[in-house]
């Protein structure tokens, strides 16, 4: 069985292609960090990136949804393929052929996908409590 489950950030923006045939494709990064690992120059987690390919309505999707930053779930076989580097070096990338894409971040992140962003101003109680949910003061919370 091939199935591969990665969980990580976009590295840059989707790209949509349609193929001769007429079947759309999209294409992406995801950088997937290491647990505990660190990059010794510059402190940050080390990780390994993925080309992931979506196809059809998942494809569609995908470019309507996603964009730089945004965490997401990908399920599907892994391929790795070879190819000679511009500066003669032979190198190898791992690519995701798409079953399954979930996104973890949501469409408001905007700048900030994959953070944490305060709300602009905070809902009236009434308001709030009238949606179905009840407000609750940050000091209440016992963590």
């Amino acid at each position: 069985m091939n199935k591969l489950f990665i969980i990580g950030n976009l590295t840059r923006d989707p790209e949509l292609r349609t193929t001769t045939s007429g079947t759309n494709v999209c294409d992406f990064t995801v950088a997937v960090n290491r647990r505990a690992r660190r990059d010794a120059q510059s402190n940050q987690p080390e990780a390994d990136f993925f080309r992931v390919s979506a196809w059809n309505q998942l494809a569609d999707i995908c470019q309507k949804y996603l964009a730089k930053g945004r965490k997401v779930a990908v399920t599907g076989p892994v391929s790795v393929r070879t190819y000679q580097g511009s500066d003669g070096q032979t190198r190898a990338s791992l690519e995701v052929r798409a079953d399954d894409v979930e996104f973890l971040s949501s469409r408001n992140d905007g700048e900030n996908a994959g953070g944490y962003s305060a709300p602009a101003a905070a809902a009236p109680a009434a308001e709030t409590q009238s949606a179905g949910f009840t407000a609750v003061e940050t000091d209440e919370l016992p963590f």
